[in-house]
């Protein structure tokens, strides 16, 4: 499969790696591998050696913890375009979590070696890296304050509006769900019931008409600036 997709195009545009230059790029390609996993395959295990740290090309990963009860509790989703593994690989310490496919799913694999040998050789290189893990700092606290700060209404309101940006208001927007809704509610840190409950009331307030996976955002403004 690494030799029908173009590796390097892909790393290029990943948030860690966009400061590269094109012969760096090739380097970190020359240490990558493409995984092709089935829905359902588990990728790592919590208490396993990091060797490296994933991309997700298509499909969705879900990371999890579960309870000494036996229950999952979803961590975090990534779909196409995102990296995760990385801090793990810097502390060289175990997975901390479960890594499992939600679909059928292209990953790659950047192996951690060709990482560290770039940065001992170029201190640039590991500012370039420094960049990119900033983002992903940026962003994670931004999940925090969603939890500490925010009401379920306005956590789900978020998960709806993430993948829409600075859309004016105007026509309808269209969104579908990446995930089941137990997968998403765990990630926001409540109930099913309670997601199901809120969809249910913005549906109500005309803000949002659902349709199985499909959800329709009928006003835009006012669901960005409904309190709950």
């Amino acid at each position: 499969m690494s030799n029908t997709i173009k590796i390097p195009a892909i790393l290029s545009n990943i948030a860690l790696f966009r400061e590269m230059s094109p012969e760096e790029i090739e380097c970190i390609a020359q240490g990558t591998r493409a995984l092709n996993l089935e829905r359902g395959d588990v990728l790592f295990q919590r208490g396993e050696p990091s060797t490296g740290f994933y991309v997700v090309i298509h499909g969705q990963i879900k990371l999890t913890l579960t309870s000494p009860q036996g229950i999952e509790k979803v961590v975090e989703l990534f779909g196409p375009g995102q990296t995760f593994g990385e801090a793990v690989m810097f502390m060289d310490k175990p997975y901390p979590v479960n890594a499992q496919a939600l679909t059928d799913c292209l990953t790659l694999h950047i192996n951690k070696d060709v990482i560290f040998r770039g940065i001992e050789s170029d201190p640039a290189f590991c500012r370039k890296m420094l960049a990119g893990l900033s983002f992903r700092l940026h962003r994670m606290i931004n999940y925090v304050e969603s939890f500490s700060l925010h009401s379920s209404a306005q956590r789900v309101i978020g998960y709806l509006l993430q993948d829409i940006g600075e859309v004016n208001s105007g026509g309808d927007i269209t969104i579908s769900l990446q995930a089941n809704k137990n997968v998403i509610a765990s990630t926001l840190n409540i109930t099913p019931e309670t997601f199901s409950r809120i969809l249910h009331h913005l549906s109500d307030e005309n803000l949002i008409e659902v349709k199985g996976k499909d959800v329709c955002i009928l006003d835009i403004d006012k669901l960005r600036a409904y309190e709950g």
